[in-house]
Protein backbone atom coordinates (compact mmCIF):
# COMPACT_ATOMS: atom_id res chain seq x y z
CA UNK A 1 0.00 0.00 0.00
CA UNK A 2 1.10 3.58 -0.61
CA UNK A 3 3.99 5.23 -2.32
CA UNK A 4 7.57 4.04 -2.39
CA UNK A 5 8.84 7.65 -2.47
CA UNK A 6 7.46 10.89 -0.98
CA UNK A 7 8.74 13.96 -2.81
CA UNK A 8 9.31 17.17 -0.87
CA UNK A 9 9.77 20.72 -2.09
CA UNK A 10 11.33 23.38 0.17
CA UNK A 11 10.45 27.07 -0.18
CA UNK A 12 12.96 29.08 1.88
CA UNK A 13 16.56 27.94 2.25
CA UNK A 14 17.60 29.99 5.26
CA UNK A 15 18.82 28.76 8.64
CA UNK A 16 15.84 26.47 9.33
CA UNK A 17 15.73 25.27 5.74
CA UNK A 18 19.37 24.27 5.96
CA UNK A 19 18.55 22.36 9.14
CA UNK A 20 15.77 20.50 7.37
CA UNK A 21 18.15 19.49 4.58
CA UNK A 22 20.70 18.28 7.12
CA UNK A 23 18.17 16.15 9.03
CA UNK A 24 16.74 14.64 5.84
CA UNK A 25 20.28 13.65 4.85
CA UNK A 26 21.72 12.56 8.19
CA UNK A 27 18.65 10.64 9.34
CA UNK A 28 17.50 9.27 5.98
CA UNK A 29 17.94 5.69 7.18
CA UNK A 30 15.90 5.92 10.35
CA UNK A 31 13.24 7.98 8.58
CA UNK A 32 12.87 5.22 5.99
CA UNK A 33 12.63 2.64 8.75
CA UNK A 34 9.85 4.62 10.40
CA UNK A 35 7.96 5.33 7.19
CA UNK A 36 8.63 2.26 5.13
CA UNK A 37 9.13 4.65 2.22
CA UNK A 38 11.79 7.11 1.12
CA UNK A 39 11.54 10.83 1.82
CA UNK A 40 13.19 12.60 -1.08
CA UNK A 41 13.91 16.33 -1.25
CA UNK A 42 13.61 17.14 -4.96
CA UNK A 43 13.37 20.94 -5.21
CA UNK A 44 14.48 24.03 -3.25
CA UNK A 45 13.31 27.57 -4.03
CA UNK A 46 14.82 30.72 -2.56
CA UNK A 47 15.54 34.28 -3.70
CA UNK A 48 19.22 33.53 -3.05
CA UNK A 49 20.46 30.18 -4.33
CA UNK A 50 24.14 31.12 -4.44
CA UNK A 51 25.11 31.60 -0.78
CA UNK A 52 26.74 28.63 0.95
CA UNK A 53 24.43 27.37 3.72
CA UNK A 54 26.94 24.91 5.12
CA UNK A 55 25.02 21.89 3.82
CA UNK A 56 25.03 20.19 0.44
CA UNK A 57 21.58 19.38 -0.88
CA UNK A 58 22.84 16.86 -3.39
CA UNK A 59 22.93 16.69 -7.17
CA UNK A 60 19.39 15.32 -7.42
CA UNK A 61 17.91 18.51 -5.91
CA UNK A 62 16.83 21.19 -8.39
CA UNK A 63 17.29 24.82 -7.28
CA UNK A 64 15.12 27.71 -8.41
CA UNK A 65 14.35 31.32 -7.48
CA UNK A 66 10.67 30.74 -8.33
CA UNK A 67 8.44 29.08 -5.71
CA UNK A 68 5.98 28.33 -8.50
CA UNK A 69 8.36 25.68 -9.77
CA UNK A 70 7.64 23.73 -6.58
CA UNK A 71 3.93 24.50 -6.28
CA UNK A 72 3.25 23.52 -9.90
CA UNK A 73 5.40 20.38 -9.91
CA UNK A 74 2.91 17.51 -10.04
CA UNK A 75 5.49 15.08 -8.62
CA UNK A 76 5.90 16.98 -5.34
CA UNK A 77 3.71 15.66 -2.52
CA UNK A 78 4.66 17.98 0.36
CA UNK A 79 5.51 21.69 0.19
CA UNK A 80 7.49 23.15 3.10
CA UNK A 81 7.15 26.92 3.60
CA UNK A 82 9.98 28.49 5.61
CA UNK A 83 10.18 32.06 4.34
CA UNK A 84 8.20 33.65 7.19
CA UNK A 85 6.03 36.76 7.17
CA UNK A 86 2.57 37.25 5.70
CA UNK A 87 3.20 37.63 1.98
CA UNK A 88 4.18 35.97 -0.24
CA UNK A 89 4.04 33.10 2.28
CA UNK A 90 0.24 33.18 2.44
CA UNK A 91 -0.08 33.06 -1.35
CA UNK A 92 2.38 30.18 -1.61
CA UNK A 93 0.62 28.14 1.08
CA UNK A 94 -2.85 28.76 -0.36
CA UNK A 95 -1.69 27.90 -3.88
CA UNK A 96 -0.04 24.67 -2.71
CA UNK A 97 -3.18 23.61 -0.85
CA UNK A 98 -5.31 24.49 -3.88
CA UNK A 99 -3.15 22.06 -5.86
CA UNK A 100 -3.94 19.36 -3.28
CA UNK A 101 -0.43 19.26 -1.85
CA UNK A 102 0.25 18.74 1.84
CA UNK A 103 1.91 21.75 3.47
CA UNK A 104 4.31 22.14 6.38
CA UNK A 105 5.03 25.59 7.80
CA UNK A 106 6.89 27.11 10.75
CA UNK A 107 5.22 30.49 10.18
CA UNK A 108 3.51 31.55 13.42
CA UNK A 109 2.76 35.09 12.23
CA UNK A 110 1.01 33.76 9.13
CA UNK A 111 -1.16 31.31 11.10
CA UNK A 112 -1.95 33.84 13.86
CA UNK A 113 -3.39 36.25 11.29
CA UNK A 114 -4.53 34.05 8.38
CA UNK A 115 -4.88 30.66 10.05
CA UNK A 116 -8.67 30.42 9.66
CA UNK A 117 -8.66 30.71 5.86
CA UNK A 118 -5.60 28.48 5.52
CA UNK A 119 -7.14 25.71 7.63
CA UNK A 120 -10.42 26.03 5.71
CA UNK A 121 -8.57 25.77 2.40
CA UNK A 122 -6.75 22.64 3.63
CA UNK A 123 -10.08 21.00 4.49
CA UNK A 124 -11.84 22.07 1.27
CA UNK A 125 -8.98 20.86 -0.93
CA UNK A 126 -8.78 17.47 0.75
CA UNK A 127 -5.23 18.25 1.78
CA UNK A 128 -3.57 18.84 5.16
CA UNK A 129 -1.18 21.17 6.97
CA UNK A 130 1.42 20.64 9.69
CA UNK A 131 2.66 23.53 11.83
CA UNK A 132 4.37 22.03 14.88
CA UNK A 133 7.42 24.29 14.42
CA UNK A 134 5.31 27.45 14.63
CA UNK A 135 5.22 27.35 18.45
CA UNK A 136 8.02 26.36 20.79
CA UNK A 137 10.64 25.36 18.22
CA UNK A 138 11.40 21.69 18.75
CA UNK A 139 8.93 21.19 21.64
CA UNK A 140 6.07 18.93 20.43
CA UNK A 141 3.40 20.92 22.23
CA UNK A 142 0.97 21.32 19.31
CA UNK A 143 0.76 17.57 18.78
CA UNK A 144 0.37 17.09 22.54
CA UNK A 145 -2.60 19.46 22.70
CA UNK A 146 -4.25 18.18 19.51
CA UNK A 147 -3.92 14.49 20.29
CA UNK A 148 -2.27 13.61 23.60
CA UNK A 149 -4.63 15.80 25.64
CA UNK A 150 -7.70 15.39 23.45
CA UNK A 151 -9.63 13.62 26.24
CA UNK A 152 -9.38 16.74 28.40
CA UNK A 153 -11.36 19.91 28.78
CA UNK A 154 -8.38 22.26 28.86
CA UNK A 155 -8.55 25.16 31.27
CA UNK A 156 -5.36 27.21 31.15
CA UNK A 157 -2.16 27.79 29.21
CA UNK A 158 0.78 29.66 30.73
CA UNK A 159 3.74 29.80 28.39
CA UNK A 160 7.24 31.18 28.08
CA UNK A 161 7.49 31.17 24.29
CA UNK A 162 10.00 33.85 23.41
CA UNK A 163 13.64 32.98 24.07
CA UNK A 164 14.93 36.53 23.62
CA UNK A 165 12.68 37.99 26.30
CA UNK A 166 13.33 35.06 28.63
CA UNK A 167 17.10 35.42 28.20
CA UNK A 168 16.95 39.14 29.02
CA UNK A 169 14.85 38.64 32.16
CA UNK A 170 17.02 35.71 33.27
CA UNK A 171 20.20 37.77 32.91
CA UNK A 172 18.68 40.75 34.72
CA UNK A 173 17.64 38.44 37.57
CA UNK A 174 20.81 36.37 37.88
CA UNK A 175 23.55 38.82 36.92
CA UNK A 176 22.06 42.27 37.34
CA UNK A 177 22.21 45.05 34.80
CA UNK A 178 19.50 47.21 33.31
CA UNK A 179 17.29 46.26 30.39
CA UNK A 180 19.21 48.10 27.66
CA UNK A 181 22.58 46.71 28.77
CA UNK A 182 21.31 43.13 28.77
CA UNK A 183 19.50 43.60 25.46
CA UNK A 184 22.76 44.77 23.86
CA UNK A 185 24.52 41.69 25.24
CA UNK A 186 21.76 39.47 23.82
CA UNK A 187 22.23 41.06 20.40
CA UNK A 188 25.98 40.53 20.53
CA UNK A 189 25.43 36.84 21.35
CA UNK A 190 22.88 36.40 18.57
CA UNK A 191 19.95 35.84 20.94
CA UNK A 192 18.23 39.06 19.86
CA UNK A 193 17.65 40.53 16.42
CA UNK A 194 19.03 43.90 15.36
CA UNK A 195 15.40 45.07 15.60
CA UNK A 196 14.09 43.14 18.63
CA UNK A 197 10.67 44.83 18.76
CA UNK A 198 8.54 41.73 18.09
CA UNK A 199 10.38 39.81 20.82
CA UNK A 200 10.63 42.37 23.61
CA UNK A 201 7.19 43.92 23.06
CA UNK A 202 5.38 40.57 23.20
CA UNK A 203 4.25 40.42 19.54
CA UNK A 204 6.03 37.13 18.80
CA UNK A 205 4.54 35.56 21.93
CA UNK A 206 1.07 36.82 20.97
CA UNK A 207 1.36 35.23 17.52
CA UNK A 208 2.15 31.90 19.15
CA UNK A 209 -0.53 32.28 21.83
CA UNK A 210 -3.19 32.80 19.14
CA UNK A 211 -2.30 29.35 17.81
CA UNK A 212 -2.11 27.66 21.22
CA UNK A 213 -5.38 29.14 22.48
CA UNK A 214 -7.22 28.17 19.29
CA UNK A 215 -5.94 24.60 19.67
CA UNK A 216 -6.72 24.37 23.37
CA UNK A 217 -10.23 25.80 23.32
CA UNK A 218 -11.51 24.95 19.85
CA UNK A 219 -12.28 28.51 18.86
CA UNK A 220 -10.79 31.10 16.53
CA UNK A 221 -8.40 33.28 18.51
CA UNK A 222 -6.78 35.91 16.35
CA UNK A 223 -3.67 37.90 17.10
CA UNK A 224 -5.44 41.27 17.10
CA UNK A 225 -7.70 40.20 19.99
CA UNK A 226 -4.82 39.38 22.35
CA UNK A 227 -3.89 42.05 24.88
CA UNK A 228 -0.14 42.42 24.41
CA UNK A 229 2.50 44.06 26.58
CA UNK A 230 6.28 43.67 26.55
CA UNK A 231 9.20 43.85 28.94
CA UNK A 232 11.08 46.97 27.81
CA UNK A 233 9.89 48.93 30.85
CA UNK A 234 10.92 46.30 33.42
CA UNK A 235 13.59 47.87 35.60
CA UNK A 236 16.29 46.40 37.78
CA UNK A 237 14.34 47.79 40.73
CA UNK A 238 11.32 45.66 39.77
CA UNK A 239 13.54 42.59 39.41
CA UNK A 240 15.05 43.21 42.86
CA UNK A 241 11.67 43.73 44.52
CA UNK A 242 10.32 40.58 42.87
CA UNK A 243 13.26 38.62 44.29
CA UNK A 244 12.71 40.05 47.77
CA UNK A 245 9.00 39.20 47.62
CA UNK A 246 9.64 35.60 46.50
CA UNK A 247 8.85 35.98 42.80
CA UNK A 248 10.53 35.95 39.42
CA UNK A 249 9.42 38.07 36.48
CA UNK A 250 8.71 36.26 33.21
CA UNK A 251 7.09 37.30 29.95
CA UNK A 252 4.09 34.98 30.00
CA UNK A 253 1.59 34.18 27.28
CA UNK A 254 -1.59 33.35 29.18
CA UNK A 255 -4.87 31.86 27.95
CA UNK A 256 -7.80 30.80 30.11
CA UNK A 257 -11.25 29.42 29.41
CA UNK A 258 -13.56 30.85 32.05
CA UNK A 259 -17.17 29.75 31.67
CA UNK A 260 -17.03 29.97 27.89
CA UNK A 261 -15.13 33.26 27.76
CA UNK A 262 -11.53 33.27 26.56
CA UNK A 263 -8.94 35.38 28.32
CA UNK A 264 -5.80 35.76 26.20
CA UNK A 265 -2.94 38.10 27.03
CA UNK A 266 0.83 38.50 26.92
CA UNK A 267 2.48 40.47 29.71
CA UNK A 268 5.35 40.55 32.17
CA UNK A 269 4.21 38.45 35.11
CA UNK A 270 5.45 37.76 38.61
CA UNK A 271 5.35 34.04 39.40
CA UNK A 272 6.39 32.28 42.63
CA UNK A 273 10.00 31.08 42.78
CA UNK A 274 8.78 27.55 43.48
CA UNK A 275 6.73 27.33 40.28
CA UNK A 276 8.08 25.11 37.49
CA UNK A 277 7.97 27.98 35.00
CA UNK A 278 10.13 30.15 37.25
CA UNK A 279 13.06 27.79 36.61
CA UNK A 280 12.84 28.04 32.81
CA UNK A 281 15.89 30.16 32.10
CA UNK A 282 17.89 31.59 29.24
CA UNK A 283 16.56 31.05 25.74
CA UNK A 284 14.56 27.94 26.67
CA UNK A 285 10.77 27.79 26.26
CA UNK A 286 8.05 26.04 28.24
CA UNK A 287 4.30 25.61 27.92
CA UNK A 288 2.29 24.78 31.06
CA UNK A 289 -1.13 23.30 30.24
CA UNK A 290 -3.85 22.17 32.63
CA UNK A 291 -6.66 19.74 31.83
CA UNK A 292 -9.58 18.55 33.91
CA UNK A 293 -8.58 14.89 33.71
CA UNK A 294 -4.79 15.04 33.66
CA UNK A 295 -4.16 18.14 35.79
CA UNK A 296 -1.03 20.23 35.13
CA UNK A 297 1.47 19.26 32.43
CA UNK A 298 4.55 21.09 31.14
CA UNK A 299 6.39 20.88 27.81
CA UNK A 300 9.93 22.23 27.93
CA UNK A 301 12.91 22.60 25.65
CA UNK A 302 14.65 24.72 23.02
CA UNK A 303 12.12 27.10 21.52
CA UNK A 304 14.16 28.22 18.53
CA UNK A 305 17.34 27.52 16.63
CA UNK A 306 18.31 25.73 13.46
CA UNK A 307 18.16 22.08 14.48
CA UNK A 308 15.35 22.11 17.11
CA UNK A 309 12.99 23.92 14.74
CA UNK A 310 14.05 21.76 11.80
CA UNK A 311 13.33 18.70 13.96
CA UNK A 312 9.70 19.83 14.32
CA UNK A 313 9.44 20.57 10.58
CA UNK A 314 10.71 17.13 9.60
CA UNK A 315 8.44 15.55 12.20
CA UNK A 316 5.48 17.13 10.41
CA UNK A 317 6.81 15.95 7.03
CA UNK A 318 6.96 12.39 8.38
CA UNK A 319 3.44 12.61 9.84
CA UNK A 320 1.96 13.86 6.56
CA UNK A 321 3.95 11.24 4.64
CA UNK A 322 2.31 8.50 6.69
CA UNK A 323 -1.10 9.81 5.67
CA UNK A 324 -0.05 9.93 2.01
CA UNK A 325 1.21 6.34 2.20
CA UNK A 326 -2.10 5.26 3.73
CA UNK A 327 -4.17 7.28 1.28
CA UNK A 328 -5.86 9.49 3.88
CA UNK A 329 -6.04 13.18 4.72
CA UNK A 330 -7.53 15.25 7.50
CA UNK A 331 -7.21 12.44 10.04
CA UNK A 332 -6.86 15.12 12.72
CA UNK A 333 -8.36 18.56 11.96
CA UNK A 334 -5.76 21.36 11.99
CA UNK A 335 -7.03 22.71 15.32
CA UNK A 336 -8.00 19.28 16.66
CA UNK A 337 -11.75 20.04 16.52
CA UNK A 338 -14.27 19.00 13.87
CA UNK A 339 -16.70 21.58 15.26
CA UNK A 340 -15.26 24.96 16.25
CA UNK A 341 -17.00 27.09 18.85
CA UNK A 342 -17.51 30.85 18.63
CA UNK A 343 -16.39 31.90 22.10
CA UNK A 344 -16.29 35.47 23.34
CA UNK A 345 -12.95 37.11 24.07
CA UNK A 346 -12.74 38.69 27.51
CA UNK A 347 -11.83 42.37 27.58
CA UNK A 348 -8.66 43.14 29.55
CA UNK A 349 -10.71 45.33 31.88
CA UNK A 350 -12.64 42.26 33.03
CA UNK A 351 -9.51 40.28 33.95
CA UNK A 352 -9.11 39.32 37.61
CA UNK A 353 -5.55 39.27 38.96
CA UNK A 354 -3.28 40.04 41.85
CA UNK A 355 -1.03 43.02 41.22
CA UNK A 356 2.39 44.37 42.09
CA UNK A 357 2.22 48.18 42.25
CA UNK A 358 5.32 50.33 42.55
CA UNK A 359 4.67 53.97 43.33
CA UNK A 360 7.23 56.77 43.27
CA UNK A 361 6.19 58.97 46.19
CA UNK A 362 7.25 61.88 48.35
CA UNK A 363 8.61 60.43 51.59
CA UNK A 364 6.22 62.11 53.99
CA UNK A 365 3.56 61.07 56.53
CA UNK A 366 0.10 60.15 55.31
CA UNK A 367 1.02 59.13 51.76
CA UNK A 368 0.26 55.45 52.29
CA UNK A 369 -3.14 56.22 53.78
CA UNK A 370 -4.05 58.39 50.78
CA UNK A 371 -3.10 55.65 48.33
CA UNK A 372 -4.72 52.84 50.29
CA UNK A 373 -7.87 54.92 50.67
CA UNK A 374 -8.24 55.33 46.92
CA UNK A 375 -7.51 51.63 46.32
CA UNK A 376 -10.12 50.68 48.91
CA UNK A 377 -12.70 52.98 47.33
CA UNK A 378 -12.29 50.98 44.13
CA UNK A 379 -12.67 47.57 45.84
CA UNK A 380 -8.95 46.80 45.83
CA UNK A 381 -7.60 45.34 49.05
CA UNK A 382 -3.93 45.29 50.05
CA UNK A 383 -2.08 42.06 50.76
CA UNK A 384 1.32 43.50 51.71
CA UNK A 385 3.34 46.72 51.69
CA UNK A 386 7.07 47.25 51.25
CA UNK A 387 8.53 50.71 51.81
CA UNK A 388 12.13 51.77 52.26
CA UNK A 389 12.56 55.43 53.05
CA UNK A 390 15.48 57.31 51.48
CA UNK A 391 15.26 60.76 52.98
CA UNK A 392 18.07 62.16 50.87
CA UNK A 393 16.03 61.57 47.71
CA UNK A 394 13.02 63.55 46.51
CA UNK A 395 11.06 60.40 45.60
CA UNK A 396 11.12 56.95 47.15
CA UNK A 397 9.54 53.67 46.04
CA UNK A 398 6.44 52.26 47.72
CA UNK A 399 5.49 48.70 46.74
CA UNK A 400 2.03 47.28 47.32
CA UNK A 401 0.86 43.76 46.56
CA UNK A 402 -2.90 43.57 46.15
CA UNK A 403 -5.36 40.75 46.62
CA UNK A 404 -7.23 39.72 43.50
CA UNK A 405 -8.96 42.66 41.85
CA UNK A 406 -10.64 43.52 38.58
CA UNK A 407 -8.37 45.25 36.09
CA UNK A 408 -10.77 48.08 35.27
CA UNK A 409 -11.13 48.92 38.95
CA UNK A 410 -7.36 49.05 39.31
CA UNK A 411 -6.99 51.33 36.29
CA UNK A 412 -9.63 53.74 37.62
CA UNK A 413 -7.85 53.81 40.98
CA UNK A 414 -4.43 54.44 39.45
CA UNK A 415 -5.80 57.30 37.35
CA UNK A 416 -6.70 59.03 40.61
CA UNK A 417 -3.54 58.04 42.46
CA UNK A 418 -1.17 59.20 39.74
CA UNK A 419 -2.73 62.69 39.93
CA UNK A 420 -1.84 63.08 43.62
CA UNK A 421 0.78 65.74 44.29
CA UNK A 422 2.69 63.25 46.46
CA UNK A 423 3.07 60.78 43.55
CA UNK A 424 6.04 61.70 41.37
CA UNK A 425 5.71 59.30 38.44
CA UNK A 426 3.30 56.87 36.76
CA UNK A 427 2.69 53.74 38.80
CA UNK A 428 4.42 50.57 37.63
CA UNK A 429 1.99 47.63 37.39
CA UNK A 430 2.92 43.94 37.03
CA UNK A 431 0.32 41.19 37.21
CA UNK A 432 0.90 38.21 39.51
CA UNK A 433 0.01 34.58 38.75
CA UNK A 434 0.09 32.39 41.84
CA UNK A 435 -1.49 29.13 40.65
CA UNK A 436 1.44 27.69 38.72
CA UNK A 437 3.08 25.40 41.28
Amino acid sequence: MGKETINVGLIGFGTIGAGVVKILQDNAGIIRERLGSELRLTRIADKDIETDRGVTAGKAVAFSTDAGDIINDSDIDIVVELIGGYEPARSFVMAALEKGKRVVTANKALLAVHGAEIFEKAADSGSDIGFEASVGGGIPVIRAIKEGLSANNLGTIDAIINGTANYILTEMTNKGGDFQTVLKRAQELGYAEADPTFDIEGVDSAHKLAILASLAFGTKVVFEDIHTEGISDISKMDIDYATELGYKIKLLAIAKNSDGEIEARVNATMIPKGALLSNVEGVLNAVYVTGDAIGPTMYYGPGAGMMPTASAVVGDIIELSRDIINGISGRVPPLGYKILKDLKMKDIGEVISKYYLRFSIVDSPGVLSKISGILGAHNISISSVLQKGRHEEKAVPLVIITHEAQEKNLRHALTEIDKLDVVMDSTKVIRIEEKLS
